[in-house]
């Protein structure tokens, strides 16, 4: 039996978060740490950083508001990016691969900016087809993590004003179903596995919003979710603040699950 821990975290930049980033992965050596929003193109991309915090890392991004990394403790397998059914490939915004012989995959869920905007008919099409690609090359009875920021919050307890988001496009009835849709596929939500009816615990705190950490205005839309037989394994799913806390930090947190394989 061995211990796998996974965790994953919206940089928000990744070339401003390294202070953050790599003294986390130093202090709590996770096999596999995912990472979105990195906003750097590839040839700028800080691998030696990694490199020399014993981690390897693949990564797909460029100059905007997208970007995913992966680094790992053993060498990835089988590394793809984007999604493969001829439309937008959107590489920058999954990695998929198998990562100390865990398949995970690694997204950043487009965002959709306004209700009524092309931009939100797009993300609600880009989950079925996460839905297809995870039909045509996968299997829910198998071990599968899906993990990143998925810009949705499941449950009226994962935002902190459910009667005043329910318009968000991270939040709208909307965007719930075609999440769940994704998840019926045959995905747990770890988190809410060991904390099935806890509010107030969040991944992402706005800028925007003066003290925002402090007062508890946050909403969860950071994942981390596994088929049913590698969620049977697992025996923690967390949500540090630390990182949130720390000066000049991202917008949102790390979460971290474990399992016992």
């Amino acid at each position: 039996m061995r211990r796998f821990r996974i965790a994953t975290y919206n940089v928000n930049s990744i070339r401003s978060r390294l202070h953050i980033v790599i003294p986390w992965l130093k202090a709590n050596r996770p096999d596999v740490f995912c990472m979105q929003e990195t906003k750097v193109d590839d040839k700028n991309f800080p691998a030696r950083e990694f490199e020399d915090a014993g981690y390897h890392v693949i990564f797909r991004g460029d100059k905007g508001y997208s970007g995913v990394a992966v680094a790992s403790v053993e060498k990835p397998e089988g590394v793809h990016f984007g999604l493969d059914d001829g439309g937008t490939p959107d590489q920058d915004r999954l990695i998929r691969g198998v990562f100390s012989g865990i398949p995970v995959l690694n997204t950043y869920v487009p965002q959709g900016r306004e209700l009524t905007s092309e931009h939100f008919a797009y993300k609600l099409k880009w989950f079925k087809r996460l839905t297809a690609l995870l039909k045509k090359s996968y299997s829910s009875a198998k071990p599968l993590i899906w993990c990143g920021d998925l810009n949705v919050a499941p449950e009226a307890i994962d935002v902190h004003n459910p009667k005043r988001l329910v318009g968000h496009v991270c939040f709208a009835p909307e965007v719930r179903e075609a999440f769940d849709l994704v998840k019926s596929w045959g995905f747990l939500d770890l988190f809410r596995k060991f904390h099935p009816d806890e509010g107030s615990h969040y991944t992402f705190f706005d800028y925007r919003v003066p003290k925002s950490v402090e007062r508890g205005l946050g909403w969860r839309v950071d994942h981390i979710l596994a088929t049913k037989p590698l969620a049977g394994k697992s025996t923690d799913c967390r949500i540090d603040m630390k990182p949130r806390l720390a000066e000049k930090p991202s917008d949102h947190t790390v979460v971290v699950a474990e399992f016992k394989l």
